[in-house]
């Protein structure tokens, strides 16, 4: 792929002051601090895509939905598609390099109300991710407890571990970015290394081991549906879940340094990362299966500490669980680190009620305190309906997915209608910008539609897939809060004419 150099070399980085007079340019005074480096910036995308995370929590859909044969060919595919919408939305993201990424990107290129769904879509897949995150880590908690204590995770244990997963990360957000970045690049290696861990150890250990055959073309329908294809694109979930929060590296783009070339690289080499690293996970832990069915009514819970159960005992079951929870506190961290950056810029630009509350920046740590906050209530607001039914952590899933995948075709689409109007920043797809442009937004109109179908038959109150009724909620809420912060909302051409420079400064405490 033929990729326009940048106006400078990764080598010899950019000044820190080009990056805030770009800033400026666009419409905003630093007030973040520009702690964070390349190699950060790729680290936050990578911990929130964490395959550790999102393959290890929906390994038990994709084995009912598809089976191993969905599961792997759906890894390839759908990571394939993915890496066409990183690419376009790194495009842009390297031409607008700010905290409020994906819907100011839309705001510049479409208008106020293209920004304003873009920017409710996105703060609700953000969201949304942190509960399905921190809840999926909490289930994880409960069957290692399982398998050490012989702990019998209920409901309201369940949402007593969420809730204090939830405060750690809240706190740990509290202390600048340059925590978080020292996190998100241990978290690199730690899910790298965790990945090889365990699947060299289930490729030793155990005495049997799945066929090639069985791995790649074995498919598994429990939905009640009996279209093989519709089943198929269904279990296109586990993936397409898993490869959503790459978005992060743009939120964080004001606190990195040359961020119009660092954000915009950090978004795609997280994705092939993770695509690569994805795909060994989930063929070490198929290859691995002893008992499909008892893997899939394992009672921990979770279908993936079955298979380390019955292939390594329950001292290595034991040992490699902790491996994967440390891994989605790492992820869930990050995610609380991009959806309070979301919500401050949202804020900044007058969008949420509460406004001037949710933009304060500490003087201290230069970090959007009170958005913190916000970000870690709603989640746990999110997930406790989990208290009442088990129907209630899929449906937060879907909150992620529906709200954070649209949200990443329109920028990509608003730039391919604007044409040679749109300036390209350092970091662009030059001639092939139209052609993974439209691949991209394709996909995304495809799998969206996908993700709003009924995931099992018959349709019941239980069985429903609750995304629609998401989706149309936050346009709902979106829609009626426009006509009530439209004269409040907006975003900057240049600092100091949308904006006095005195509201901003009103912000730091």
């Amino acid at each position: 792929m033929a990729i326009s150099p940048p106006r400078w070399s990764s080598s010899d980085p950019v000044p820190q002051k080009d990056e805030e007079e770009r800033l400026r340019e666009l419409g905003y005074q630093p007030v973040l601090a520009r702690r964070m480096g390349g190699f950060g910036n790729f680290a936050i995308s990578f911990s929130v895509i964490s395959v550790l995370s999102g393959c290890m929590t929906l390994y038990g859909f994709g084995l009912g939905t598809g089976g191993p044969a969905v599961m792997m060919w759906g890894w390839l595919g759908v990571g394939l598609f993915v890496l066409c919408v990183g690419m376009a939305l790194a495009e842009v993201t390297s031409a607008y390099p700010t905290s409020g990424a994906l819907y100011y990107m839309a705001d510049r290129l479409g208008g106020r109300k293209w920004g304003w769904y873009t920017g409710w879509l996105n703060l609700l897949g953000l969201l949304g991710a942190i509960a399905g995150i921190d809840y999926g880590a909490a289930l994880f908690t409960g069957a290692f407890m399982n398998l050490q204590w012989g702990f019998s995770a209920t409901p309201g244990s369940t949402m007593v571990i969420f809730l204090c997963i939830l405060l750690l990360h809240a706190v740990l957000n509290l202390f600048g970015v340059r925590l978080v970045s020292v996190l998100n690049s241990i978290s690199v290696w730690w899910h790298l290394g965790g990945v090889a861990l365990i699947v060299g150890a289930l490729a030793i250990v155990p005495s049997n081991h799945q066929s090639p055959s069985f791995v790649f073309t074995e498919f598994v329908n429990d939905t009640g549906w009996s279209n093989p294809i519709y089943v198929a694109a269904i279990g296109l979930l586990l993936a397409q879940y898993t490869f959503s929060g790459y978005d992060a590296s743009a939120h964080l783009s004001e606190e990195t340094s040359n961020a119009s070339v660092s954000a915009a690289r950090g978004i795609v080499r997280a994705i092939w990362v993770s695509w690569i690293a994805g795909f060994a996970l989930l063929a070490g832990l198929t290859f691995a299966i002893q008992d499909y069915a008892g893997t899939q009514d394992s009672a921990t819970g979770v279908p993936p500490a079955q298979i380390l159960l019955d292939a390594l005992g329950t001292g290595g079951a034991t040992a490699l669980l902790l491996v994967v929870i440390t891994a989605q506190l790492f992820c869930g961290n990050a995610e609380v680190a991009a959806a309070s950056r979301m919500v401050f810029a949202f804020s900044r630009d007058g969008a949420l009620p509460g406004s001037k509350i949710w933009r304060r920046v500490s003087r201290r740590t230069q970090t959007p305190v009170p958005a913190v906050w916000l970000s870690v209530g709603v989640a746990a607001l999110l997930a406790l309906p989990s208290l009442y039914s088990a129907t209630a952590y899929g449906a937060v899933t879907a909150i992620n997915v529906i709200g954070i995948t649209p949200a990443y075709a329109i920028p990509i689409y608003l730039r391919l209608r604007a044409g040679d109007s749109f300036e390209p920043g350092p970091w662009n797809l030059g001639r092939w910008s139209k052609a993974i442009g439209w691949t991209a937004v394709t996909w995304v109109a495809v799998i969206t539609v996908v993700f709003l179908l009924p995931q099992s038959y018959p349709v019941t109150v239980s069985s429903m897939n609750y995304a629609s009724i998401a989706l149309i909620a936050v346009l709902t809420l979106a829609t009626v809060w426009w006509f009530v912060a439209r004269r409040t909302y907006s975003t900057p051409s240049s600092y100091g004419t949308a904006r006095e420079e005195a509201e901003i400064a009103e912000g730091i405490v």
